[in-house]
């Protein structure tokens, strides 16, 4: 699990390998990742866009941004969660993902929320550091 605090709310992303979505031979390793965010602050809030930065690991970026997450834009209520699960292809077998959620407040007041870099790794694989 990965986790990220702005602005008293805090973001948990957990990451897993899909084999039975994936196809290496053809060039397709897939992930799921399930985030949850849970509002510590003292006003409600509204998810409204997102913005993902992917990274493979021949060192491609892609940029996603879009509309609120899986087709919502969640109010999340003083000391509330709200959680969703996605999923992520990649044409190599490893990469990692960060971003951040724009949010407002009950307020008014808009705001960005880091989304924590997470790795996209597979399972059982020995990692080497240089």
């Amino acid at each position: 699990m990965f986790r990220a605090i702005t602005h008293d709310i805090e973001v948990r992303v957990t990451p897993v390998y899909r084999e039975d979505e994936s196809n290496p031979d053809a060039g397709r390793w897939f992930w799921a990742y399930t985030v949850e965010i849970f509002n510590g602050g003292s006003r409600a809030v509204q998810l409204l866009s997102r913005r993902w930065v992917i990274t493979d690991a021949n060192g491609t970026v892609q940029e996603v941004e879009g509309a609120g997450v899986v087709g919502m834009q969640p109010m999340i209520a003083v000391d509330e969660r709200f959680e969703y699960t996605s999923g992520c292809p990649l044409p190599t077998s490893s990469g990692f993902m960060q971003g951040e959620y724009h949010m407002v407040d009950e307020a008014g007041e808009a705001f960005d929320v880091v989304i924590p870099a997470f790795a996209l790794d597979l399972p059982n694989v020995i990692r080497i550091l240089n």
